[in-house]
């Protein structure tokens, strides 16, 4: 997937995440790797992966700490509670000596900190969320964070060089809100080369897979298996990132032999996994900004696991879904109203999306998605 770029460059990615697990920061390190001379910067064990790896340290905060950064927050003092934080004065002491011919700042919490580190080489902010309104469901999180990064937003995202994010949605938004022109690179894998897997008529399998997060709701598609017929099972594929909010799922499923939690696997092997399944399912309430434009990593391992896909009516999936024709949209976000269009799949109807998600897997993929990147790479370098 290289350009041609004949001079390796010296490449820092900054991510303030665990990086062997981030998909999407782990698909910049694929890309660059052999093509660039390549620095990542960002929590837990190095990736295996040709790089330089620096591990970031964030300590635990006392309560007196998280006061003073409380306090800081409330009083809009933004540049001091950002420029306080241990993982930044952290980047800052392990990387303050040293010079790169680009830098990609993931996310706005690392951007202030790659313009820092620049000098005058460029910076590349790829926006995984819509950082102002991440989680705007939430009251006290608006009051602090919101304000926050929609200020960082303000101050920094002019200074990149370029932008890139998930979606249209959040392209969009960023542009009318900051005055900054966003390119779309989708959370796409590279694709799988898998074949659709054989549907069975009377054992139609529904597969979720992904974080147990409690924002996410996921409660709602046990919900969904009450209105379905004995057709249909679900199985769970979650990381239990939160072992409460996982001890209320299984309690609630418990009373449907239909339903099982099933071991998470490698992030590699994920589409591996789910071709032995027939439908992906998503149903993902819209509470705040960010779930109502979601266009997720698991629904293009949907598609690259040759998966028929169903969904509430989230408009960025919903608009890849029926150009594709690879699966059903619910008319709302009710639990039933996504049963009512997964009650009307057969075997037929699941192995006739589950071609046309072969068909959609290749243009929806990181070799389309990862040249794009490659391009802006080359201009800013």
């Amino acid at each position: 997937m290289t350009l041609g770029i004949k001079n390796l460059k010296s490449v820092l990615i900054i991510s303030f995440s665990v990086i062997h697990s981030d998909p999407r920061v782990m698909r910049q390190v694929r890309l660059l790797e052999h093509v660039h001379h390549v620095t990542v910067a960002g929590y837990g064990r190095a990736p295996d992966a040709n790089i330089e790896f620096v591990a970031l340290d964030k300590p635990p905060a006392g309560m007196l700490q998280k006061g003073i950064w409380a306090s800081k927050l409330l009083l809009g003092a933004f540049e001091s509670y950002y420029w306080s934080l241990p993982q930044v004065q952290h980047a800052q002491h392990l990387l303050a000596q040293r010079s790169f011919d680009l830098i990609v700042a993931n996310d706005i919490s690392a951007l202030p900190l790659a313009l820092e580190l620049a000098g005058n080489c460029p910076v590349l902010m790829d926006a995984h969320e819509y950082s102002p309104k991440e989680f705007d469901d939430k009251l006290l999180w608006k009051l602090l964070f919101g304000r926050y990064h929609h200020d960082l937003c303000r101050r920094y995202l002019p200074k990149a060089a370029a932008m890139t994010t998930v979606c249209q949605g959040i392209a969009d938004e960023y542009e009318r809100e900051y005055g900054v022109p966003c390119k779309v690179i989708h959370n796409a894998p590279l694709d799988q080369k898998l074949s659709p897997s054989a549907v069975d008529a009377d054992c139609i399998r529904l597969i979720h897979h992904g974080s147990a997060i409690r924002s996410r709701h996921l409660g709602v598609m046990i919900e969904m298996m009450k209105h379905l017929d004995a057709r249909f099972t679900l199985d769970f594929m979650l990381v239990e990132t939160d072992a409460a909010y996982m001890a209320e799922l299984r309690a609630a499923a418990q009373a449907d032999s239909r339903i099982r939690f099933v071991e998470p696997v490698a992030m590699q092997d994920i589409c591996q996994r789910l071709n032995e399944f027939d439908v992906g399912v998503y149903l993902l309430p819209p509470v705040n900004f960010n779930h109502e434009h979601a266009l997720p990593n698991k629904f293009f391992e949907f598609i690259q696991a040759r998966l028929a896909v169903a969904i509430g009516p989230s408009p960025e999936m919903a608009t890849l879904l029926r150009q594709y024709q690879c699966g059903v949209v619910a008319e709302s976000f009710d639990p039933q109203a996504l049963a009512a269009v997964v009650q009307q799949l057969d075997a037929t109807t699941v192995a006739r999306f589950k071609e046309a998600s072969d068909v959609a897997a290749g243009d929806l993929n990181y070799e389309r998605g990862g040249q794009l990147l490659l391009s802006e790479v080359e201009r800013l370098v």
